[in-house]
């Protein structure tokens, strides 16, 4: 069965875009004497450090996104778990734009949406359903849950929703599978582009879209300027899926937001930066050679133990890049 996410329970729309905090952010920054990255040596579009919610898991959201503006980050990729959207209530977008909006106000971060919460459609599965369920209420049930993301975003003037494919849970060959995911995107789609808001689309290690490659195949069949990329660099090296420089180069016009952390080859574990073996020098030149206007968002959701001297660890060794 489907649920019900309050998409006729919305909010007043907000008049405000990404762009709009992105500007008040920059002027904030020039306007201040003690800003912790001068922005005064910036260009706009800018290129923004980002850290996401799921690596505050122990955390209130209200004091792990205050506590991300203090150390100085500029974006924050909010994760929408149970505590924050939880599907069976009738109020779920109202509640979580009460919950996200002021928090963002006070703070001026920009804001990312993520959607891979491990157990929040299913609390037996994780990660389930998805776009490639076979079952059509399952596929459904995900679609809902994504819409009621989409309609947050334009509430909150989120910069994109990411969202990833999922792995199946039948036997169904590609090209089902592949038909059962963009005909769920294509919904997705006609629902975000009238309330302006991006998707951003991961391939994730382990997933039926899981490399830059298969990921393009999609791009082309969706052909939808809403429909974007979001890069992990640390997937790319585990996977050996190319050069990050050269995807980023290649996807300059489809990308939307970026995941962060360091990573062994063929391992796909998280890593604090400087604990696996990646180089992250060459990134950022590439980010700024295309003028890359996006978030940068730190990815460590197994660190929740220690969130707040991780962030700072991470902003301290990124920004040096940033």
């Amino acid at each position: 069965m489907g649920i019900a996410l309050s998409i006729n329970h919305r909010l007043p729309q907000v008049q405000r875009t990404w762009a709009t905090r992105r500007d008040r952010n920059l002027a904030r920054a020039c306007l201040s004497a003690n800003s912790t990255i001068d922005n005064r040596q910036s260009t706009i579009p800018l290129m923004r450090l980002g850290y996401n919610t799921n690596g505050f898991a122990d955390h209130r959201l209200e004091d792990a996104i205050a506590i991300l503006a203090e150390i100085g980050y500029q974006s924050v990729a909010v994760t929408l778990e149970s505590n924050l959207l939880d599907p069976p209530d009738p109020r779920g977008v109202a509640c979580a734009v009460e919950r996200i909006k002021p928090i963002l106000d006070r703070t001026g971060l920009n804001v990312t949406l993520e959607t891979g919460s491990r157990f929040i459609l299913d609390p037996r599965r994780k990660h389930q359903p998805t776009l490639l369920s076979g079952a059509e209420d399952d596929r459904r049930t995900r679609l809902e849950f994504l819409k009621a993301a989409v309609d947050i975003a334009a509430e909150v003037g989120a910069e994109s929703v990411s969202l990833w494919s999922g792995i199946p849970d039948d036997h169904a060959n590609d090209g089902e599978l592949f038909a059962r995911l963009t005909i769920g995107l294509m919904e997705l789609l006609d629902h975000a582009a009238p309330r302006g808001v991006r998707l951003s689309f991961e391939p994730e290690p382990g997933m039926f879209i899981d490399t830059v490659a298969k990921f393009a195949q999609l791009h082309h069949e969706m052909a939808h300027p809403q429909f974007g990329l979001t890069l992990d660099v640390g997937h790319i090296h585990c996977l050996g899926d190319g050069s990050s420089v050269e995807q980023i180069q290649q996807w300059r016009d489809a990308l939307r937001n970026m995941h962060i952390e360091d990573m062994r080859r063929g391992v796909h574990e998280h890593l604090m930066f400087g604990e696996g073996e990646m180089d992250f020098g060459p990134i950022f030149q590439a980010l700024r050679e295309i003028d890359y206007p996006g978030p940068v968002h730190v990815e460590l959701p197994r660190h929740s133990h220690n969130a707040v001297e991780v962030a700072r660890r991470s902003f301290e060794f990124l920004r040096r890049f940033a």
